[in-house]
């Protein structure tokens, strides 16, 4: 329970907080299997054979290169290392394969126009009468920058038409000394807004972000049907929010349903490039992975709209046992909420939608510090794998996302194999009797997403002009590939870290995260890159001793040697004006209202 106290306030004042409307929330058992309590009438027709279509294409896919590979290093037996090698690069091989075959799926469905990609969704009937809390969580942040994004939210929910239907609440768990702050843009923001504008501080930061939410929902849940979580970075649009509001009354099995926000606010050469890539290549792997979600899809923690008495009878998360970084509060809970809503019987849906939109981390650095939270996380759920009465297709998410972190120690163990065969003097290292039919398979998976990707853009008229036109196109992936290629080994490193750390039992803790853009120089980033510029090093070694296995690892080497100056000059604003200037990374113009030409929008 919140012990903020309630200071008499002039007659003229805005209210800092409605009347309670109390909502239990008990906390779920992850043994047992609870009975479900909803018959989910919105899953698509088919949706077994699609994932079975999905699972078969992966692993023919992963078979023939393994396959390949096999017969290839079988010549003359295997040995214990051929055998180590190829135990990883089977899951490997067909882990990239997943993904491949999940966004031609997407690639398929937007091209034929079976799924309309992002879509503007004023076009639903909207009779929506039922009232909505859209909760803002936040964490010693930049104060102006969250008010800022309240009172433009504020504006487009007021415009939208739900005035009197919308309430929103800055939930903050901040330090005293930053509450005062925002309880003075609070006032500012408050006074103006066409909605009523809450705010409410916890003076104990309890279970982080799940604690924030489950304590609103005990004091105040009761008096609305649905909630719109958000993140401290995340807008989005009136149209957008009075959009899914209408869904959710139209369709009452659903529990939940996520968006797929994009990025906004580029202010770095960093940013600026990942929202290029972002806005390029994920609507066919967004479009996929809803084709085979269906009814249950993922909960990314922000940017979704929630059935509350659903959300609060189903997602009340225990500790789990141990000490953390396995144990503990989870911290990658939304994953594992969608996984409970799902296992009582609701439906969990993703929608793309326009008007949904969050920023992203500014540097590399703070990109890594984000990464090493969500891997703790992530990892966490391998622990919940087994728990009785999920669905599978919710365990399934679990394991993608715990397997995410584990691919790049995988595949450095993979190299630190090939260079000690090279080393040992191994007849038929592994480097030398790869098939060129694997190395292509591996390229094509690994790029073949991103070739899709501009295809759909270059196809369309109206979606070209938007990122510049072709030649714009064109150089930003030019430009794209190679600086994915060069930052592919420093993430590598940078989660091979986290995880050796994990194991010695340090825990990322929670702090506040990084979201305006800062300068760097090289001699600064340089000692958080040993490790980085240490493997580097012996990579290029690898060239004493056996060219080939050398010339094999040579972009990671020159990845790992350059990270220092990758990590500096993608932190740079001036880089990122300099590519805007050269019409470098150019997207789509985000904005708060919903515009474009209205589409149905597919659900399922």
């Amino acid at each position: 329970m919140s012990t903020q106290h309630h200071s008499a306030s002039p007659p003229d004042a805005p209210r800092r907080l409605p009347d309670e409307a109390p909502l239990e929330m008990s906390v779920q058992r992850l043994e047992g299997n609870p009975p479900g309590s909803i018959e989910v009438t919105t899953a698509p027709r088919d949706l077994l054979a699609k994932r079975m279509l999905l699972i078969v294409a992966t692993a023919l896919l992963g078979m023939a290169g393994s396959t390949a590979q096999r017969l290839a290093l079988s010549n003359d037996g295997l040995d214990w290392l051929e055998i180590l090698f190829l135990m990883l690069f089977v899951p490997l091989l067909s882990w990239i394969a997943f993904g491949f075959v999940s966004s031609c799926i997407g690639f398929l469905m937007l091209m034929s126009g079976r799924h309309p990609g992002f879509t503007a969704i004023t076009g639903l009937p909207q009779t929506v009468t039922r009232r909505t809390a859209v909760l803002m969580p936040v964490y010693n942040e930049d104060v102006s920058a969250v008010f800022a994004r309240v009172e433009a939210m504020a504006a487009s929910i007021g415009k939208a038409g739900m005035a009197d239907l919308v309430d929103f609440f800055v939930l903050s768990d901040s330090r005293p000394d930053h509450g005062d702050e925002e309880l003075a843009a609070w006032d500012r923001v408050a006074r103006a807004a066409p909605i009523p504008v809450y705010y409410r501080r916890r003076e104990q930061n309890i279970a982080r972000k799940p604690g924030n939410i489950a304590e609103w929902l005990q004091r105040f849940g009761a008096a609305y049907e649905y909630m719109v979580i958000l993140d401290a970075d995340s807008l989005m649009s009136g149209d957008s929010i009075l959009g899914l509001t209408s869904i959710m009354e139209q369709r009452p099995s659903i529990g939940l349903l996520q968006t797929v926000p994009m990025m906004i606010n580029a202010q770095t050469l960093f940013q600026r490039w990942q929202q290029f890539a972002g806005y390029a290549y994920s609507p066919i792997a967004s479009a996929g992975l809803l084709w085979w979600s269906g009814a249950e899809a993922n909960f990314w923690g922000h940017n979704a709209i929630v059935r509350v008495r659903a959300f609060a009878e189903s997602c009340g998360l225990p500790e789990l046992g141990g000490r953390p970084p396995f144990g503990g509060h989870i911290l990658s809970h939304d994953m594992v909420e969608s996984a409970l809503l799902r296992r009582r019987g609701w439906a969990v849906h993703m929608v793309m939608i326009q008007g949904s939109y969050e920023e992203f981390p500014p540097t590399i650095v703070d990109f890594a510090i984000r990464d090493r939270r969500w891997m703790q996380g992530n990892l966490q759920h391998l622990r919940l794998l087994a728990a009785p009465g999920l669905h599978w297709a919710s365990r399934l998410h679990l394991l993608i996302g715990a397997s995410a972190f584990l691919t790049s120690p995988a595949w450095l163990l993979l190299i630190v194999i090939s260079i000690v065969q090279a080393c040992i003097g191994t007849p038929q290292p592994v480097a030398e009797m790869t098939p060129p039919g694997v190395l292509w398979l591996t390229i094509a998976l690994l790029f073949g997403a991103k070739i899709l990707g501009v295809i759909w853009i270059l196809t369309d008229r109206e979606r070209r002009r938007a990122f510049g036109g072709t030649r714009t196109v064109l150089k930003s992936v030019a430009a794209e590939v190679p600086l994915a290629m060069l930052m592919a080994p420093v993430t590598m490193v940078n989660q091979t870290r986290a995880l050796v750390g994990m194991l010695v039992g340090k825990e990322s803790g929670w702090q506040t995260q990084a979201r305006e853009a800062k300068e760097l120089r090289v001699r600064d980033v340089l000692p958080s890159l040993k490790e980085h510029i240490a493997l580097g090093l012996i990579f290029a070694a690898v060239a004493l001793i056996d060219p080939i296995t050398a010339a094999w690892l040579s972009p990671l080497t020159i990845g790992l040697l350059t990270a220092p100056w990758l990590v500096a000059r993608t932190a740079s604003t001036r880089g990122a004006r300099r590519s805007s200037q050269r019409s470098l990374f150019r997207v789509p113009e985000p904005t708060i209202t919903d515009a474009g030409r209205e589409k149905r929008l597919l659900l399922v």
